[in-house]
């Protein structure tokens, strides 16, 4: 019965439940979206293409382990956590004599997978990066010759054929090649075609030994293709395989296990997509929860005087409850459903944009099921009851003739109950500031700030009718100045001040989250390259404009007697714990690079010591003397012994070990630069590096400059990720004025009834709408700088949030516009009516 009643309510008020109509959708449209990139992270599926003829491969473990065993109450617990490593893991090359016994294999195929950088006049395609591999492993896909030869000289490679279509080669052409030597020239001795589609990667393919030189990882290789004897089932011989190597650090994969073999990239993607999708589900949720509820709020609001009624009638308040709640329930199934199958697409489109950005690979493919949907709709459903629940509160209390007596205004008191809470918020935003400002590594401290964001929200649309209240005492002198329409405009403000607090809420979200999601990446990148502007002596940068900067360049360069710093970059782990490292030539390291050493000694940086920085040492409780267990990128432990303590780890990276050690454990052992300490010029330094063409001399500020520019690069995929949030709170912004101007047609004719005129009751919606934006840019502007200034002291030490101050009030002119356009046309629509029908029309 309730439910029938419920279904003809919302039918009779379509206009009514259009607003929260929407804002559910949004929301429904926002979470399934998000869900798509989550499932994707989980169980996105990655197929090899390298490995698509060898249905086993046996491959290094990715994975540093820890087991924990926790002896409580007489039982014993055993944990076993792993954690990804960085960079390629390499096996003995000596197992493939073990898997060539197991019973049913027919043949083991060595891998070796290197940097192998082509240079060509057309350039290359950043969607295949290309890969060097000896030609003896081109039976994994298997690769057959469609020209020429194979590579029998040290000099000599075959190249793929859609690469040789694209720069236009053929078997006899030269071709330079930056691997991770020097870069050499190579004979093209002939052009193979894959029996497979291969869209991923391009393929070059050299000698056996010269492939063992480019390794360079002697008696190791990057896995083993087992190749079955005929009639041998796949699924026995992998578990024999797996058998066979008990005992051992390496695995075995088949079927669609063998693509994150291949592509490492993208199995790591899936943790970054993991939680960029909860990250953004997360927040979106919080978002939604706090708009949706304000929508209800002021839906149920202008219905104060039928509520009422019905409760003069006889209603109960338990009927009550349920007729929102069902009704509720009726338009958030219509709007999840609807925003849940809009948000597949705009789950595609964000997949897109990230494989475009490069923060995801292609290879990881976009993957769909209906549990988004169904979490979509059904987070939908119970935002809307918990909403329509929050809502109702205060009209089902109280008794029904003071529902009655309140339909008629806006109640001039807040309730305690509301008060208590919106101060307990404000509280929790304090402490969750305080806690902020105590937080110093990224991951950390992302999701708390934009927590923070949210609670101080609510606090407002909590305290929003007595923060509307206090802004009408300061501001209703200089309102009542401006004429007629700021004398109505202050009266509205003083007199509605709930309604009006609903459209406050949205807008210092608004302002809030945009503020905060533009400025923190500037906050973090503007204190790092200060770091390492202040911390480089190096009168000259070499940077490399493809993979990197050659050992040999280096080399040439101290021929001339320059001081030279190679640095290799990588990401290690102490224990589970991820840290950003990097290898630097220990000689001649003083002159070149000062990281503000506040304990021991750089002169001590050698193959079995380390430097770490402050936050390091804070966390592993290190100084000088103290040894440290390091799993260097491709997983192999270390044990090194703390040489010094630095400041400069923001700008740096946490642990700064010998070039020498990091590059041998790195894919890319070329450096990311080269800091160099010289009395020659750029011209002269340029000339020593001519046989070098991608190596280039730049300034340290010019070097800072590229540095900047690629942070921008890394913070455009943060801006997207948000951004899906900024528009729905967007959207709410203008889908709460809306509502708010549209159900004033009654009070706007009875003011043109009572002598008003159009262009007066215009400028009376203009002064409120700028009122309300003026508190909402405060309290927005006041949140963001509280959380943008806690993160700057955790993370930089200092603070100063880095504020852009056009970026600021391009913030705030796009808000003013969102308002003025949502009072606005509104507004005019409602005058359309002639003011003896509106104000006759029934309630």
């Amino acid at each position: 019965m309730m439910f029938r009643y419920a279904l003809r309510s919302v039918r009779a008020r379509k206009g009514g439940f259009l607003g929260a109509f929407l804002a559910l959708m949004c929301a429904a449209a926002l979470i399934a979206a998000c869900g798509t990139l989550l499932e994707t992270g989980l169980r996105g599926r990655i197929a090899t293409e390298r490995y698509a003829a060898a249905p086993v491969v046996v491959s290094g473990d990715q994975y540093v382990h820890q087991t924990t065993v926790k002896h409580k109450k007489g039982k014993t617990k055993v944990k076993h956590k792993a954690k990804p490593i960085a960079e390629r893991a390499w096996i003995p090359s000596d197992l493939a004599a073990r898997i060539a016994r197991v019973p049913g294999v027919d043949r083991v195929v060595p891998e070796l997978t290197f940097l192998a950088q082509p240079s060509t006049r057309t350039g290359t395609d950043e969607e295949r990066p290309a890969y060097g591999h000896a030609w003896t492993s081109a039976a994994l896909t298997p690769y057959r010759l469609t020209a020429g030869r194979a590579p029998v000289a040290d000099d000599e490679l075959v190249v793929d054929r859609d690469f040789a279509e694209r720069a236009r080669l053929r078997p006899g052409d030269r071709l330079t090649v930056q691997s991770t030597q020097a870069p050499r020239r190579y004979r093209v001795s002939g052009v193979a075609a894959p029996a497979h589609d291969v869209r991923h990667q391009t393929s070059l393919f050299f000698s056996a030994a010269e492939a063992r030189r480019l390794a360079a990882h002697p008696g190791k290789v990057t896995a083993f293709g087992v190749l079955p004897a005929e009639g041998t089932d796949t699924a026995a011989l992998e578990r024999a395989v797996t058998e066979a190597l008990r005992g051992t650090t390496a695995q075995v994969a088949g079927g669609d296990d063998r693509g994150p073999v291949e592509f490492l990239d993208a199995a790591a993607a899936r943790v970054q997509l993991v939680s960029i999708g909860g990250a953004m589900g997360g927040t979106s949720l919080l978002v939604a929860v706090l708009v949706v509820v304000g929508t209800f709020a002021l839906s149920v609001q202008q219905r104060r005087r039928e509520l009422a009624l019905l409760r003069a009638v006889a209603a109960t308040s338990g009927q009550i409850r349920r007729l929102l709640g069902r009704e509720a329930l009726i338009v958030g199934a219509a709007a999840g459903t609807v925003g849940a199958f809009a948000g597949l697409p705009l789950g595609a489109w964000l997949h897109g944009r990230f494989v475009a950005m490069g923060a995801v690979p292609a290879t990881l493919q976009h993957t769909v099921s209906v549990f988004p949907l169904f979490a979509a709709v059904g987070a939908t459903l119970l935002g809307a009851w918990a909403a329509a629940r929050i809502s109702s509160r205060r009209v089902v209390r109280i008794r029904p003739a003071e529902a009655l007596a309140e339909a008629r205004t806006d109640g001039a008191r807040t309730a305690r109950g509301r008060v208590l809470a919106g101060l307990l918020l404000l509280a929790g935003g304090a402490v969750l500031v305080g806690v902020l400002s105590s937080l110093r590594t990224e991951p950390a401290s992302t999701p708390v700030t934009f927590l923070a964001v949210i609670v101080f929200a609510c606090a407002v649309a909590l305290l929003g009718p007595l923060l509307v209240r206090a802004a009408v005492a300061v501001l209703g002198g200089p309102l009542r100045l401006t004429g007629a329409g700021g004398k109505l405009a202050t009266a509205n403000l003083r007199g509605n001040a709930t309604r009006m607090a609903s459209v406050v809420t949205p807008l210092t979200l608004l302002i809030g989250m945009t503020c905060t999601v533009l400025f923190v990446q500037p906050t973090l990148g503007d204190a790092a390259r200060a770091q390492a502007r202040e911390g480089i002596r190096a009168d000259w940068v070499v940077a490399g404009q493809g993979p990197g900067v050659p050992a040999e360049a280096a080399r040439a360069l101290r021929a001339e007697r320059d001081t030279v710093t190679e640095v290799v970059r990588t990401t290690v782990r102490v224990g589970l714990d991820k840290y950003a490292a990097q290898g630097m030539t220990p000689a001649g390291l003083t002159r070149t690079w000062d990281p503000d050493v506040t304990a021991g000694s750089l002169g001590g940086l050698a193959n079995d010591t380390v430097a770490v920085s402050r936050l390091a040492a804070d966390q592993l409780h290190l100084e000088p003397g103290s040894t440290l267990k390091v799993t260097l990128g491709d997983g192999v432990p270390v044990r090194v012994t703390v040489a010094a303590v630095y400041a400069r780890g923001l700008g740096f990276g946490d642990l700064t070990l010998a070039h020498d050690l990091v590059a041998r454990h790195v894919d890319n052992p070329l450096a990311s630069s080269v800091l160099v300490s010289s009395a020659r010029t750029q011209t002269q330094l340029a000339t020593t590096l001519r046989k070098f063409p991608d190596a280039e001399v730049l300034a340290p500020e010019a070097a800072d400059s590229v540095q900047a520019e690629r942070q921008q690069a890394n913070a455009e995929v943060n801006y997207l990720a948000m951004g899906l949030v900024l528009a729905f709170t967007a959207i709410a912004v203008v889908n709460t004025l809306a509502m708010s101007v549209s159900e004033r047609v009654r009070e706007f004719a009875l003011l043109r009834l009572a002598g008003a005129t159009r262009r007066q009751v215009l400028r009376m919606l203009r002064t409120e709408a700028l009122s309300v934006l003026l508190l909402a840019t405060a309290l927005g502007s006041s949140v963001a700088l509280a959380v943008l200034t806690a993160f700057s002291v955790g993370m930089t030490g200092g603070a100063g949030p880095a504020i852009r101050p056009l970026v600021y009030i391009a913030v705030l002119a796009t808000a003013g516009l969102l308002a003025l356009a949502a009072t606005a046309v509104p507004g005019r629509v409602a005058l359309r009516t002639r003011p003896v029908t509106a104000a006759t029309v029934q309630e």
